[in-house]
């Protein structure tokens, strides 16, 4: 029992984050000799930093035809869209999902289906609030098609934010990669958008919350039409 509550509690962090989290524990440690009171808002912004780049396990659903979301956060934006030029999706608008992730969110970005990488295309760009739908257009981004085995292509764009400042994309042309694999992160706010191929219909609405490497977006087999949600 105390282990399993200790667990909710301390989880484990990317290794992207080691160098920023002593960074900001030195800096609690010296606000603490300069006065008392700016330590301790430097331990509460340690903890913060921590829990920012925290990249628990996730137990991903693997039955095949799956579509699962690669990131933490809310959908801002569900709508059809043309995929950004450079990744060679073509002109015709698709599908595309947009999940918002704020400062407090993980940040790790998992593959939403498997497949093999197809292209990776970066493009610099501004830093615009990531949950305004310009964003997709303006901000730096870092594109990925994956390619199925049968032969569709899903495309996912992770979007720089308004503090974000770095973009991190480990995956490479031509690696395959499993649903639910670790491939990236985006340093403090961001978005991602995921392109669904031709004629897959969303298992989601706007306003949802999402749970990367869980959380079902659509399915490959279904023919069901667009799932809509209610507050209730």
């Amino acid at each position: 029992m105390a282990a399993d509550m200790l667990s909710t509690v301390i989880k484990p962090v990317h290794r992207e984050g080691h160098k920023f989290i002593a960074l900001f524990a030195l800096a609690t440690l010296v606000l603490f000799f300069i006065w008392t009171p700016l330590g301790w808002i430097g331990v509460g912004l340690t903890v913060w930093c921590y829990y920012f780049f925290r990249d628990p396990d996730r137990f991903t659903p693997t039955r095949a035809g799956l579509v699962i979301s690669p990131a933490d956060g809310v959908i801002s934006l569900l709508d059809p869209a043309v995929p950004p030029a450079e990744m060679e999706m073509g002109d015709a608008p698709l599908t595309r999902i947009s999940v918002f992730m704020n400062v407090f969110n993980c940040h790790v970005n998992r593959a939403p289906v498997p497949g093999t990488v197809a292209k990776i295309a970066y493009r610099p760009g501004k830093f615009l609030n990531a949950s305004l739908d310009k964003a997709s257009e303006d901000n730096e981004r870092n594109g990925m098609v994956i390619e199925m085995a049968d032969g569709r292509k899903l495309g996912v764009v992770q979007i720089a934010g308004l503090v974000a400042r770095r973009i991190l994309c480990v995956a490479r042309e031509g690696q395959d990669l499993a649903v639910g694999e670790r491939y990236g992160m985006i340093r403090f706010g961001s978005r991602l958008d995921i392109y669904l191929p031709e004629g897959v219909e969303p298992l989601v609405d706007v306003g949802q919350t999402m749970i990367a490497g869980e959380t079902v977006l659509a399915d490959l087999r279904a023919d069901e039409p667009a799932r809509s949600a209610a507050v209730r």
